[in-house]
């Protein structure tokens, strides 16, 4: 039997996937969680053999989850779903060590052979996704790059910036330039669509 823990916000769709795997005949969900910050204890407390973690959860997001837990419990294997398949998504998901990388609107039956070939220790990927992440490239942004973005999300103005990353307001228009110049986009709420849209944010 495949222990399975199942980490998901939503809780119509978290029961709807326990449903489903629960008709497997080698599959029982032994865990569900709703915070990404809750992933590491409740598979330690459930003896878990795969975890499915959703990439945008309270808390923790997904991709955050996957790293603590690679960490705390390098057994337990990683699927990854989501609803958005952004290219940066999947390719910070595999750097984080995770096993498996799926869009939500996949079958069911996908899933369920997901987890089993993830536990055999094969690698399962969306075939569309990781077409579109290898014609997209790699995430171009530097990590400081990528936090002046976020922060500019919400309109906030340089000086704000500044403030709130503790960096001079210089430092923060050089990013600002450095990301619209790396992500091809017209100003800077351009440059987080873009990023965001693929992704790296």
């Amino acid at each position: 039997m495949i222990n399975v823990l199942l980490a998901e916000d939503q809780a119509m769709v978290r029961e709807a996937l326990a449903a489903l795997l629960g008709l497997e005949a080698d599959i029982r969900v032994v865990a569900q969680v709703a915070r990404g910050d809750e992933v590491v204890d409740a598979v330690r407390a459930g003896g878990v053999d795969v975890a499915l973690l959703d990439i945008e959860m309270p808390g923790q997001d997904g991709l955050a989850a996957a790293a603590d837990l690679r960490r705390a419990v390098p057994g337990c294997r990683i699927v990854i779903l989501t609803t958005f398949g952004r290219p940066g998504y999947l390719r910070r998901a595999m750097e984080l060590g995770a096993d498996a990388f799926l869009v939500k609107d996949a079958p069911a039956a996908q899933l369920a052979d997901a987890i089993r070939r993830v536990l055999r220790g094969e690698r399962v990927i969306d075939p569309t996704l990781a077409a579109t992440a290898l014609s997209v490239g790699a995430d171009p942004l530097t990590d400081r790059e990528r936090g002046v973005l976020r922060a500019a999300a919400d309109g906030s103005t340089v000086s704000e910036i500044a403030a709130r990353l503790h960096l001079s307001e210089g430092t923060v228009r050089n990013h600002l330039s450095s990301s619209i110049g790396k992500t091809h986009a017209r100003n800077r709420a351009d440059a987080v669509r873009i990023a965001h849209g693929n992704g790296w944010l």
